[in-house]
């Protein structure tokens, strides 16, 4: 049986690596207004946990994208299929992340791409081509390495 999984990925500034990754990616970010609404009507939380963006609630701690053909729990806005977290945690993490993602452009529009993504807060750390590969290694606007194929 295979099982469902998601990407967390440990940041300082959840909603901007939710825009970034639903922009470089086609993404959408996750509304979860009515997650936020229940648990506030049950107790659970409080309104210093969360803020409003474009008229949506969103937690201050957490935000997510998932791909726009994925189902979603309509209760929570939780996506149920290929998605992204984003999680603030107090401290950077040291050196280089074990785990990233690449990013194919279409045939013949890897320069495009790249230059795209350097608009929105990408930078690039090197041009790989060698035997087997030509891509572009690029950091997220918080560092996280990527690959631009």
């Amino acid at each position: 049986m295979a099982l469902h999984w998601k990407l967390v990925v440990d940041c300082a500034e959840p909603l901007r690596l939710a825009d970034f990754w639903a922009f470089a990616l086609g993404y959408e970010v996750e509304d979860h207004s009515a997650l936020i609404d229940r648990l506030l009507g049950a107790g659970v939380v409080t309104d210093a946990q969360y803020t409003e963006v474009d008229g949506r609630k969103v937690w201050l701690h957490a935000a997510a994208v998932r791909h726009p053909d994925d189902p979603v729990d309509e209760s929570t806005g939780v996506g149920l299929g290929r998605r992204l977290l984003f999680q603030a945690v107090p401290d950077p993490t040291p050196g280089k992340n074990k785990l990233h993602l690449d990013v194919h452009a279409e045939p013949g529009r890897r320069d495009d791409e790249v230059s795209r993504l350097r608009e929105h807060g990408a930078k690039v750390l090197r041009v790989v081509s060698e035997p087997g590969t030509d891509h572009v290694v690029m950091t997220d606007p918080e560092g996280n390495v990527f690959c631009v194929q």
